[in-house]
């Protein structure tokens, strides 16, 4: 019998439709242009290429909130680095939260982003994890909106590509004492790219961590935030050197449960149309992909369970034929199909290697939601520019 923690509440936050719209909101970020935006050349270069978070817009919006006077000092300025005191908060206890976004070009030229109030949740739920102030969800959708509109041009037009958002906070108060921090920065800043894995939409191989874990019980694992990150990098590099794109981790109770990878969630297909994800109990970030899935699947009358998932019997599952699929999902990827699961002691091929028809269909739905290129019947999807 499990003795994990009994299943979270699903994060909740506006709906699209729920929002003002965007040029309603944007100003709320007042913009002063870049002095030195990057030339016609270099932006070529830029979109040429397309590489995952390496390159950045001209632009990025912030804000700052102090415990006396609250959030203040909106806009949206020239990218450029900050200034930032050796003592500040955030270099020594790592008080911090991020979020990511992508800002998705439709065939007419505008421009969409999907379910940004699900993020604002989220961003509000890991900061109040890590006693930080919460943002309103109108100002987290007003800095998207507002940069969007700043560097429109720097949304691309590839098949397949898009604008990374990535709005995160860090404590600026310069202190050394453990506390939460009274001086905190609100930052927005855009990557123009390609698919997260170059290799397209092909099976990835995973390796099942043993020895590492990502969180424990009553830690912050249903926060996005960067410490969990910095756990996974030396796991992710063994995995590396192993020839295995991702990492899954286990419970660290048990060690026997399968959680997360290192930034998507993750799920498998039943031989019987059955899908199973694992049970948010508190040590798994919830996913705004993995709620649409569950949706999307619902809505087509699968049966979906959010459980515990052994990894033990999973692979009996598998080597039986009884999982004919398993795929992982998140914003970076949207959903990436799992052909190979392996660890310390087995290592099995998931169905037939390929990309199974529910992950393909997963995946097409959700990316053709996005680009606009089928209807939008759940309003997930919201007009930036």
């Amino acid at each position: 019998m499990s003795t994990s923690p009994a299943p979270t509440a699903p994060l909740t936050g506006p709906d699209a439709a729920e929002l003002p719209a965007a040029d309603a909101l944007a100003g709320r970020f007042p913009h002063t242009p870049a002095a030195s935006p990057a030339t016609a050349q270099t932006h070529a270069e830029v979109m040429g290429s397309l590489t995952f978070g390496v390159a950045f817009t001209d632009h990025m919006a912030r804000a700052r909130w102090t415990a006396d006077a609250g959030w203040h000092d909106h806009g949206t300025v020239a990218f450029a680095p900050i200034a930032l005191s050796p003592a500040a908060a955030v270099l020594h206890y790592g008080q911090q939260v991020f979020e990511g976004l992508k800002a998705y070009r439709h065939a007419d030229g505008s421009v969409w982003t999907f379910r940004p109030g699900f993020n604002a949740a989220r961003f509000n739920a890991s900061a109040r994890r890590l006693a930080l102030p919460e943002l309103p969800a109108e100002d987290f959708v007003a800095s998207l909106a507002a940069l969007v509109a700043a560097d429109r041009r720097w949304v691309p037009e590839t098949t397949g590509a898009s604008l990374y958002l990535r709005p995160f906070m860090i404590a600026t108060e310069p202190f050394l004492g453990v506390r939460a921090a009274r001086e905190v920065a609100y930052l927005l800043i855009a990557s123009p790219v390609g698919p997260y894995f170059t290799q397209g939409f092909t099976p990835v191989a995973i390796w099942v961590a043993a020895d590492y874990h990502r969180v424990g019980p009553g830690g912050m694992g249903a926060a996005k935030t960067g410490g969990n990150y910095a756990a996974s990098l030396l796991p992710q590099q063994e995995a590396y050197d192993k020839g295995f794109e991702q990492v899954c981790y286990l419970d660290a109770a048990t060690n026997t449960y399968l959680e997360e990878l290192g930034g998507m969630n993750l799920f498998v297909v039943d031989d019987d149309g059955a899908v199973r994800t694992p049970a948010l109990t508190g040590t798994i970030l919830e996913g705004g992909t993995r709620a649409s899935i569950l949706d999307l699947l619902r809505a087509d009358g699968r049966e979906v369970r959010e459980e515990m998932i052994d990894l033990a019997g999973l692979l009996d599952d598998i080597r039986a034929g009884r999982v004919r699929e398993a795929f992982a999902c998140g914003t970076a990827a949207v959903v990436t199909p799992i052909g190979r699961l392996a660890g310390e002691g087995f290592d099995v091929t998931v169905g037939d290697g390929t990309p199974g028809p529910t992950t393909t269909e997963l995946y097409t739905t959700l990316t053709d939601i996005q680009y606009g290129r089928r209807p939008d019947p759940a309003g997930w999807m919201y007009r930036l520019a």
